[in-house]
């Protein structure tokens, strides 16, 4: 009977230790990362912060507005004239008489 008891203690006792050490650990692990992963979020979060203070503060500058204005709502100052640079038109090419009369021979030629 003692000799049945013994191994059964020993594993009553080792599934203890392991229930003890297991789950502390892995909520360890998982807080960790968890906290690895908001502290590389706030860092995010800070440059975005600093970014946004360094456009905020360069709207305080009279030169910044002044940019801006003229290059979003294309405004210029009394006495100064606009120009808009517009782009080229398309160009079409008509096809050539010769390319119309001989088309369908040509497609012929092409095929055989």
């Amino acid at each position: 009977m003692r000799r049945a008891v013994w191994p059964l203690l020993a594993t009553v006792v080792l599934v203890g230790v392991l229930f003890l050490a297991v789950f502390p650990t892995r909520t360890f692990l998982g807080q960790r990362a968890a906290i690895e992963r908001a502290e590389h979020q706030l860092g995010v979060l800070r440059g975005q912060a600093d970014e946004l203070q360094r456009r905020a503060d360069a709207l305080d500058t009279d030169a910044e507005i002044e940019r801006l204005a003229r290059e979003q709502y294309s405004l210029v100052r009394p006495g100064e004239q606009a120009f808009a640079v517009l782009p080229p038109p398309a160009v079409t090419t008509p096809p050539s008489y010769w390319a119309g009369l001989l088309g369908p021979l040509g497609a012929v030629d092409a095929e055989g």
